[in-house]
């Protein structure tokens, strides 16, 4: 059963145009904020109307992800609230469960849809998808069951404490097996979230290790495992090989060519034939499409992507656009044909511009833009004043590569205000120790209470895995 979300038009204005834009990520927020102020005039006018559907009240920028669980970041500080930078649009907390754009209706289930068991319908004029991606996992035994993602900052911070948490437990047992199982890491997938989360993540757990009296950094173990022949392929081959050498100079086990198989009854078995019992999987092996793609009736390529042109419009339809992940946009600037532009955050945030200018020249007739933007590079941190870089030919190692990594995603953060409170708590972290607390019974808040209450405590209390 279904309740539909009637067009609000005021009665002297039977033209509104409701553009309507599925998801709250890179290119959502970043398209709203950029019809908010191209279409100022119509929002107060009632001539148009933008409504932005996302799962979560906030946009997590990712980059920051890795320092969020290192506890360089405070976690508020990785979120953008939409409800306070998109003041003119209209935010609805809910998920896109099908689209039919041939009579321009979306369906959205809501926060509320669970318990009314009715969902809402949006009529729209016009329709900006962009959904992002979620994990690609594969069907390995244990994965679903002892797997730990991270893409969403409740990941990070769940990580960061289960790290702290597994020291905790190392450090208050005489079983051998168990200590060794706790303080043994493994990270599948060598991409930019799979080393930086490792990186931030060791170098935290080993500074945490100096409280310890009975763990030292050299009784844990850290295993990076990665399919391919290479790490991190954006900044190149050299730097990815310079990152291997900078791993392992650190004791970290890196594993090239090599798969997981198994990760059942907490033992983590690999295609090379290692066993190692561990109560850690990271797992970070690609992403792909959103499913609301294949419940749509627009057309997708080969790998579950929307085809789209290079003015960012979904191929052969009007009215629907799209950018980031979810689009597989033409590379207009690459010299041989047929290549599209990567998904990733460096053109996500550019198209989200172009996507939000080639709506408003659409509404009055203007010619459309094309979206070229030749990759310029990529940086990643590994750690406190530790990175690599490869930007514009130039390529950077060690503590200036680390704070052009941090200079660079300081300016792409949405906001002063972020960008402010990033920067200050950076200054307090270069002044002051590191907080190193777990703070693992917040994913549990009412565990005591029901213990207190008669209830039956929780087995896991604090959601170790």
């Amino acid at each position: 059963m279904t309740a539909a979300f009637h067009r609000a038009t005021p009665p002297e204005h039977p033209k509104c145009v409701r553009i309507l834009i599925v998801g709250g990520g890179y290119v959502g927020l970043y398209t709203a904020l950029r019809l908010q102020r191209k279409l100022k005039a119509e929002l107060h006018r009632g001539e148009a109307e933008i409504v932005v559907v996302s799962p979560d009240p906030y946009m997590t920028y990712q980059p920051f992800l890795p320092e969020a669980a290192a506890g360089a970041i405070s976690p508020r500080h990785v979120v953008v609230p939409l409800r306070r930078v998109l003041a003119d649009c209209h935010v609805l907390i809910g998920e896109a469960t099908a689209i039919d754009h041939a009579k321009r209706i979306a369906t959205i289930s809501t926060l509320s849809s669970e318990e009314t068991g009715q969902t809402e319908q949006i009529a729209y004029d016009e329709l900006v998808l962009a959904p992002g991606s979620v994990s690609r996992t594969l069907p390995i035994p244990g994965l679903a069951d002892h797997g730990i993602g991270f893409k969403t900052v409740e990941e990070a911070i769940g990580l960061r404490n289960h790290v702290i948490e597994q020291m905790d437990i190392a450090s208050s047992t005489r079983d051998p097996a168990i200590r060794d199982a706790a303080l043994t890491f493994v990270f599948v997938g060598g991409g930019f979230a799979g080393v930086e989360a490792l990186g931030e993540l060791e170098d935290m757990a080993r500074y945490a290790a100096r409280y310890y009296h009975n763990v030292k950094p050299e009784d844990m173990r850290w295993i990076l495992v990665e399919a391919s022949d290479r790490i991190l392929p954006e900044v190149g081959e050299e730097m990815g090989r310079y990152t291997v050498t900078e791993l392992r100079r650190r004791n970290i086990d890196v594993r090239l060519e090599t798969r997981l198989e198994s990760c059942a009854d907490r033992v983590a078995v690999l295609s090379d034939g290692s066993r190692f019992p561990t109560r850690t999987v990271v797992w970070t092996a690609g992403v792909k499409p959103h499913p609301i793609l294949a419940a749509t009736d627009l057309p997708l390529n080969e790998r579950g992507r929307l085809k789209c042109t290079p003015q960012l419009t979904v191929d052969g339809v009007t009215h629907a656009w799209s950018a980031g992940d979810a689009a597989a946009v033409p590379d207009v600037t690459a010299e041989e044909p047929g290549k599209e532009t990567a998904p990733n955050a460096q053109h996500a945030l550019r198209q989200a511009r172009v996507l939000g200018d080639n709506i408003v020249h659409a509404l009055r007739d203007e010619p459309l833009e094309t979206y070229a933007h030749k990759y310029v590079g990529s940086v990643a941190s590994l750690g406190l004043h530790k990175g690599v870089a490869h930007v514009y030919g130039r390529k950077l190692k060690g503590w200036p590569a680390w704070f052009m990594h941090r200079t660079y995603h300081l300016s792409r953060v949405p906001t002063f205000n972020r960008k402010a409170r990033v920067l200050a708590e950076w200054t307090l972290a270069g002044l002051f120790k590191r907080e190193i607390v777990s703070l693992g019974s917040l994913e549990h808040p009412r565990a005591e209470f029901e213990l207190a209450a008669g209830g039956k405590h929780s087995s896991d209390p604090k959601g170790s895995n």
